[in-house]
């Protein structure tokens, strides 16, 4: 696993090589801002460690949503009392139906890596305790990051990471670098509408951190939300058609397997089942 990697002026990139996840570092004076902790506490121990390379300043944690990839590790880097920063959905999405999502999550590895479902069935899950409903500030000492909701998209409680005066933007998976989005629990309908309103906060020359892959600019993102809109309209054309999902998943810019789950939950949601 490479460390962190500096992707604008104090801003740290982790990409952890299981699910290729990012998890970032924002250094102010007096805090250290950890966004998203990854899977198991083994995870989280190698990235605190790493993180521990950077800097020695207390951690502030945010996860961006409640899958379990981005926030399992929250016992370990919380130790000791450190606030959690998420928003409202998520965090009830974790106290009121952890344990479904952890059994779900830890069938889905039980083939590929029993030992990382066994890490999974360990974690003790620990919401964020600092709830965000549309914005929120952080200072970190002479420096303020700001928490944005700006609708449901990839799970009702997206929540956004901005770094104004560094031109970052970490969007968790609203933006998706390494493969396709992920509709498991998705708002496929909505999701265009509010990339469109992370858009407006870009800037032209901003650096995006997608919740996986490379760090990429406006333009990745602006191509990736004429595709979900484009994926939006076809769910509708399609409802209103009659049209069999499968057929209508594979039209879709995201191809057959990925965006399945999308038009059931689209057609669930525009005939009132959702």
């Amino acid at each position: 696993m490479t460390g962190f990697e500096e992707v604008a002026d104090r801003v740290f990139v982790l990409r952890y090589p299981v699910l290729d996840v990012n998890t970032t570092l924002v250094l102010g004076e007096q805090v250290a801002l950890v966004v998203d902790t990854l899977s198991t506490d083994a995870q989280a121990r190698e990235l605190a460690e790493q993180a521990r390379r950077v800097t020695s300043l207390p951690y502030t944690l945010v996860n961006t949503h409640h899958h379990y990839d981005h926030c399992f590790g929250n016992a370990v880097l919380a130790e000791g009392g450190r606030p959690i920063w998420g928003h409202r959905a998520a965090i009830a999405e974790l106290a009121d139906r952890g344990e479904y999502w952890r059994r779900a999550w830890c069938a889905d590895w039980q083939q590929e890596d029993p030992e990382v479902a066994a890490q999974l069935a360990a974690v003790r899950i620990v919401p964020p305790d600092h709830p965000v409903d549309e914005h929120s500030t952080v200072d970190l000492g002479g420096r303020s990051v700001l928490l944005r909701h700006f609708g449901r998209g990839h799970t009702e409680g997206d929540l956004v990471v901005l770094v104004p005066d560094a031109g970052v933007v970490l969007a968790g998976d609203l933006v998706e670098e390494s493969g396709p989005p992920g509709f498991g629990d998705a708002y496929p309908l909505e999701w265009p509408e509010t990339l469109a309103a992370l858009l407006h906060l870009v800037p032209e020359d901003g650096v995006v951190v997608p919740g996986h892959g490379a760090a990429v600019g406006r333009s990745f993102v602006e191509a990736q939300h004429g595709q979900l809109s484009e994926l939006d309209w076809l769910i509708r054309a399609g409802e209103q058609d009659g049209a069999d999902a499968a057929k209508v998943a594979a039209r879709s810019p995201f191809g057959l397997d990925a965006s399945l789950v999308a038009v059931r939950r689209g057609y669930a949601e525009l005939s009132g089942r959702a």
